[in-house]
């Protein structure tokens, strides 16, 4: 069998046209540019998902200031105990304003007495919401938003108590009651974060509680949340643009083909050139060039089709009119003879209307069923030989003396040898036709190089070089005189030749090598080793 050409895909092996991956379909029943778009967008998608895993690098932020004013309320702690009020002052001035803070003493009471937000410069202010600016809006919002898609515990809000004592603060009564260090988080009125630890001073029982806006956290977290929005939209606009150009580049050639073919499929218009788009060497432009060329065979096989039945019922017509005038006359004659040659005339006719009904079948089916059929290794002078003493058994060759002779042996050929018989038979047929009573068929077999050549030269008149093509028409058919009229179809040769096309090979007519008068009809076929 013949492998597939050119594509070097087999179209019976749908593993290799589609392959496993590929058969899942995201999105079954769009079209390909909605796909295109899709498959473009997911990573973005994904990319933008990883803004929710902001909340994480938050989080982390938050747990190293917790850890920090941990290590501060206690560092600070230790420093107050047993200091005079003179030096206790001074220490809640000096490390509040460098490390930003607000710190309070509490005495064993719960009683404030000392605040450094009293005693000097606050060390920072918490910023009043009403007045930002539609940004910083916009951006608590999604804050809150993340919060709540993420499933975040709620956070209090951070309020100053309007007494201001130990029992205000639950983390200083915490750490009142337990004696180790207490931290709180809470949220400014802008959703900044305030982060509060309660820590127990020296072993009389008074406390601390220092304070600390770190709006640095938020504006970290804002600030990679704004890059990752910016990285996100220029690689959207990007991936829309590929998008778009790959559906220029790859749908629009398509559905030009589509339409072509729509086209071609109504048969409306004949004339109808489907894009073959040769500067495209992608699958499109193998793909478009392919289907330019089975549409063009399909037409082809089209226009032959409708000839050979024009052909057909040309060919039947002339013995079926001839048959029917023979048997509306026998109605009509009384004389024996006469409906003796009528009846005659008739089964004439009739054996006629069988044959090319015969020889049709045949011609009509052998190209479907070379198609599927397996080939053979076949000795082709055995076969020759074998076919040649049938057909004097049966008195075919009518007593003509058919030569044969091998040249440069053996002579091996793949392929399917019912078929090869038929055009050999086919052409002893043609030479029997044109061979004078006492002439000779001479077969000649050559099997040196990559092909097997058969000649079969008669002796006849021979065929003129204009008329060497006519001879494989279907139908065309040029007897000998004394060959009664409607023994052939017309058909033998034409169906030779596509029996041989069909193993590769070729049959065409030439002279005999000898100069002398005749045509030799010479069968060329791959040989074993180079067949297939």
């Amino acid at each position: 069998m013949r492998e597939p050409a050119e594509t070097g895909l087999d179209p019976h092996d749908p593993g290799r046209i589609a392959p496993r991956f590929a058969r899942f379909d995201l999105a079954r029943g769009a079209s390909l540019t909605t796909r295109i778009l899709l498959l473009n967008i997911i990573p973005i998608a994904l990319l933008a998902g990883s803004v929710f895993y902001l909340d994480s690098y938050r989080r982390q932020l938050t747990g190293e200031r917790f850890r920090l004013a941990q290590v501060e309320a206690q560092i600070i702690a230790e420093a107050l105990a047993g200091a005079s009020q003179e030096r206790q002052e001074a220490l809640l001035i000096q490390i509040g304003k460098e490390q930003q803070l607000r710190i309070r003493l509490y005495d064993p009471e719960g009683v404030l007495t000392q605040d450094s937000f009293v005693l000097g410069e606050p060390a920072y202010t918490l910023d009043d919401p009403t007045d930002d600016s539609w940004v910083e809006r916009w951006g608590r919002s999604l804050d809150a938003g993340m919060d709540a898609m993420l499933g975040a515990p709620p956070v209090p809000d951070y309020v100053e108590p309007e007494t201001d004592d130990a029992e205000d603060w639950p983390e200083l009564a915490e750490a009142r009651r337990q004696g180790i260090t207490q931290l709180r988080l809470r949220y400014a009125p802008d959703r900044t974060p305030v982060i509060t630890a309660a820590a127990p001073v020296g072993l009389e029982g008074a406390t601390l509680l220092l304070s600390r806006n770190p709006r640095d956290i938020v504006q970290s977290v804002r600030d990679a949340r704004g890059l990752i929005a910016a990285l996100i939209g220029v690689a959207f606009l990007v991936s829309i643009m590929i998008s778009l150009y790959l559906a220029r580049t790859i749908v629009e050639p398509l559905r030009r083909l589509a339409r072509a073919a729509v086209r071609v499929r109504l048969g409306r218009e004949r004339g109808v050139v489907v894009p073959r788009m040769s500067e495209r060497g992608d699958e499109i432009g193998i793909l478009a060039r392919a289907t330019s060329d089975m549409t063009e065979a399909l037409r082809q096989r089209i226009d032959a089709v409708e000839a050979f039945a024009a052909d057909v019922a040309h060919e039947i017509k002339n013995p079926l009119a001839s048959l029917r005038s023979a048997i509306e006359s026998l109605g009509t004659v009384d004389d024996p003879a006469l409906r003796r040659q009528l009846n005659d005339i008739a089964a004439h006719d009739v054996r006629r209307i069988d044959r090319l009904v015969t020889e049709i079948s045949d011609a009509s089916r052998i190209e479907a069923e070379m198609s599927r059929t397996e080939f053979e290794v076949i000795d082709l002078d055995r076969m020759v030989r074998n076919l040649v003493a049938a057909r004097d058994r049966r008195d075919e060759n009518e007593g003509r003396e058919v030569a044969i002779t091998l040249h440069d042996g053996p002579a091996y050929i793949q392929g399917v040898a019912l078929r090869l018989e038929r055009v050999i038979g086919n052409l002893l047929d043609n030479a029997v036709s044109f061979s004078p009573k006492d002439g000779r068929i001479d077969i000649d077999i050559t099997g040196e190089g990559e092909f097997v050549e058969l000649s079969v030269c008669d002796q006849g008149p021979g065929i003129a070089p204009e008329a060497r093509e006519k001879v494989f028409t279907r139908f065309h058919s040029v007897r000998p005189d004394s060959e009664q009229f409607g023994n052939h179809s017309g058909l033998g040769l034409a169906i030779a030749r596509t029996i041989a096309e069909a193993h590769d090979g070729t049959l065409t007519v030439g002279d005999r090598a000898d100069g002398g008068s005749g045509a030799c009809l010479t069968l060329a076929l791959p040989a074993a080793d180079s067949a297939r």
